[in-house]
């Protein structure tokens, strides 16, 4: 069943990467609710390797604005929440629970040019599925790169198997510092039917 263009405005032709956030709080349940959506999305072989941190306590979103850049820590400073979205570098150790069928396992252990390939390719798949997942439940995002991983993975990984990719401040955007959408590549510039 197609979606109807209310449900793909939402999701993809009037939503926009917001800089400035509305005083509006994110509550644990919409937190719950957001990644029960968004682990539903394919992984290979349902390998689920992204790990999330949602930043909201002014504690914790000030513990990453020190590992961010200078133009992004206001944004993590007053968004509601800022998620950090992590990749687990052993996630190859839970396959014989998420991919029964098969020894995935076997697949990347003791491989790591496989475990990064997998874990940054797949954990980056389940942030965009983050990102979804907050605009089909009225929420607003805005993804980063600008930060120190090293800093990140320090601040709020150290001791576990757990790295950095990127981070997203979700919460409800406001138009102020909203500039107008930038162009996209046209078809005949990105794609191709073959």
């Amino acid at each position: 069943m197609m979606l109807d263009d209310a449900a793909l405005d939402t999701l993809f032709r009037t939503a926009r990467t917001y800089y400035s956030w509305a005083d509006t709080p994110v509550s644990d349940a919409t937190l719950h609710t957001l990644y029960e959506l968004a682990k539903l999305g394919p992984t290979a072989a349902n390998s689920s390797p992204a790990r999330f941190v949602f930043c909201r306590s002014v504690e914790a979103r000030e513990k990453l604005a020190g590992c961010v850049s200078a133009a992004n820590a206001h944004k993590v400073r007053t968004a509601p929440v800022t998620a950090i979205v992590g990749m687990d570098m052993e996630f190859y150790e839970k396959l014989p629970h998420l991919f029964p069928h098969a020894d995935a396992r076997s697949w990347f252990a003791g491989k790591p040019d496989a475990i990064h390939e997998t874990a940054f390719r797949n954990s980056s798949l389940q942030g965009a599925y983050l990102i979804l997942a907050a605009r089909s439940l009225g929420l607003d995002c805005g993804p980063m790169s600008g930060f120190d991983k090293a800093k990140v993975d320090a601040a709020f990984f150290a001791g576990t198997t757990v790295e950095a990719n990127f981070i997203c401040s979700i919460g409800h955007g406001t138009t102020e510092k909203l500039f107008p959408r930038s162009p996209r590549l046209d078809f005949d510039e990105a794609a191709q039917i073959s």
